[in-house]
Formats: C-alpha cells, structure tokens, sequence
C-alpha cells in the first residue's frame, strides 16, 4: 500500500510517497505564498496586485475594480524562482474570505493516504528510499534508466528531457518515454515539458512511445503527437515550482538545507563547530533564522566556520 512520510526540515518541508518500497513522488516546500490563499490586495498598473501580506500576483480573468482599488484575489499559482528573477504568483478575483492556502503536510492529508511523520532522531527512511539521489537528479539533471539516460534541462519556457543510451531506437525511445513519466512525477514537473527522443520512421514506433507515455504518466495532462523529428509536448497543471526549479534558483540554499539535516541528525550532543565552504556560510549569513532553529531542535550552540 502507498504510504507518505513527511519532514518537517529545518527551511523546508518535505515528503515522499512511497509504494512496494518504491519512492514514487518527493515534495519540497518553502517558506511562501501558497496556491488557494485568499487575501486582500491593490490592483496596480499591468495587472499587478500588491497583495496585503507582502508580494505581488499577476491577476487573470476580470479585474472587477479599477486601478488603485482594493480587492480579493484566490491564489492560483504560486511565484516561480527562476535565476535572477521570478515569475510572479497567479491569481484571480475572488468573494471569499481570507484563507491561507493548505501547506504540504495539508495536501498529502487530502489524499487519504496514510502519513508516517519522521524525526531527526529515527532511523532516516528517507535516505533509504533514495531521497539523495532524488535531489542529486535535480541538482545535475542527469537520470539514469535501464539501457540509457536522460538529461533533464530547467528552462524559463519549459523542463526539456534529451534521451541517450544504448539500446536499439525503437526501444531506447519506449524505455526513455517511462523513465521520463516517472521522473515527471517524482519531481512534481508541471507546466510545458518537452521530451526529445531519437528520430522513430515508423508510425507504429511513434505510437509506442505515446503508448508509455499515457500508460506511466498520471492523468490530467495533455500531449501532442511524436513528431518526425523526435519531439513531444506535455503540459501539466502548474500550481508551484517543481524541485529541479527550486534548486537551480538557489541551488546554495538546497545545499545548505541538506547540510543542515545531516547536522541536526547526528546524535547528541551538538557539534561545537561545523566547517562549510564559503559559499555555504555566505548562504547561512542570509537565512540567520536557519541556525536559531537548529539551535533549538539539538540544544547546542554550533558555531559554522569556513573549511580551508
């Protein structure tokens, strides 16, 4: 049976479904403006809305008001980080009341499935089941599957997978199209997806292919054809950035949380220091409320040095 265990980390939370032993999806969520907020905000110029608890949203559909006038705007898509900049939160006018959307733990309770909530101080069942090399796909883009690869490449127009390998085309381009679907799931890929496999010269191999693909990857989506070249189209509802969009806009801050859950898992007492590289400590010296919290789970007072 599926079952979700769930992390409450230190500047993140995070979970994964597992199933005969398998991880299936991983989640990771940052601090932020959730998707089904409600709140108050002012429409400005271009269609911004200046929303009551800090940030802004680009609202869709009927404005209802003019500019400069408040409303009440339903949070449709959270902001999504991108280097250097981020597209902005989704939302549309909206009668209901102010709500903050529902967090992760909220959401994998939605699904009816059982949650196991796992401690620093348990045995870590999430590096069993492969959360590391989860989010070493991430970070590199390279996922490995029976007879080839993939490189998985964040783009600001979409996630785009390139098949490689070994195998006979017609098989290669059958076993990518599975290891992309799981792969889409696993990091919770929404949005325009692009998958380019070798070039097939028959229709019925092309049709294999849309075949696996409809068979491994969950409904709702939509697809286009596998053209002659090789390239399909997928897009998938998008109400947040997935985790290979989380960490290469910040992919010094992943690092660090990951850091920071090591140290918190070491067994008492607390270390009295801890050497990171000077990109780490730069990173630390943004998120100061990161070590105040790590200070309060272990009882110690680390103190962060820079490794030489």
């Amino acid at each position: 049976m599926a079952e979700w265990l769930y992390e409450d980390g230190i500047g993140e939370a995070r979970a994964i479904l597992i199933e005969s032993g398998r991880l299936i999806e991983a989640r990771v969520e940052l601090p932020g403006l959730r998707a089904g907020t409600v709140t108050r905000g002012r429409l400005r110029a271009e269609r911004r809305v200046e929303l009551a608890g800090g940030g802004e949203a680009l609202l869709d559909g009927p404005a209802r008001v003019s500019e400069g006038a408040e409303l009440t705007v339903r949070i449709n898509r959270e902001a999504i980080p991108e280097p250097g900049r981020a597209k902005l939160a989704r939302a549309t006018a909206s009668t209901d009341a102010p709500v903050a959307g529902p967090d992760l733990l909220t959401r994998m309770r939605s699904t009816a499935l059982p949650i196991r909530i796992c401690h620093p101080h348990e045995t870590d069942r999430f590096e069993e089941l492969g959360w590391s090399e989860v989010i070493e796909e991430a970070r590199t883009g390279e996922i490995a599957f029976a007879g080839g690869a993939l490189r998985m490449a964040v783009t600001p127009a979409m996630t785009v997978f390139d098949v490689d390998g070994s195998l006979p085309v017609d098989q290669l381009a059958v076993a990518a199209a599975g290891a992309a679907a799981r792969a889409i799931v696993r990091h919770d890929i929404g949005g325009s997806i692009g998958i380019d496999f070798p070039t097939l010269s028959g229709r019925g191999a092309r049709q294999a292919v849309a075949d696996a693909i409809d068979a491994a990857l969950p409904q709702p989506f939509e697809r286009t054809a596998l053209n002659g070249f090789g390239f399909m189209q997928i897009i998938r509802r998008r109400t947040r950035a997935s985790i290979p969009e989380l960490i290469a806009a910040d992919p010094a801050g992943a690092e660090l949380r990951a850091e920071l859950r090591r140290i918190e898992r070491v067994p008492p007492p607390a270390p009295d220091t801890h050497m990171m590289s000077a990109p780490l400590l730069r990173r630390l010296a943004r998120s100061p409320e990161w070590v105040e919290e790590l200070h309060r789970r272990t009882g110690g007072r680390t103190q962060f040095v820079e490794r030489r």
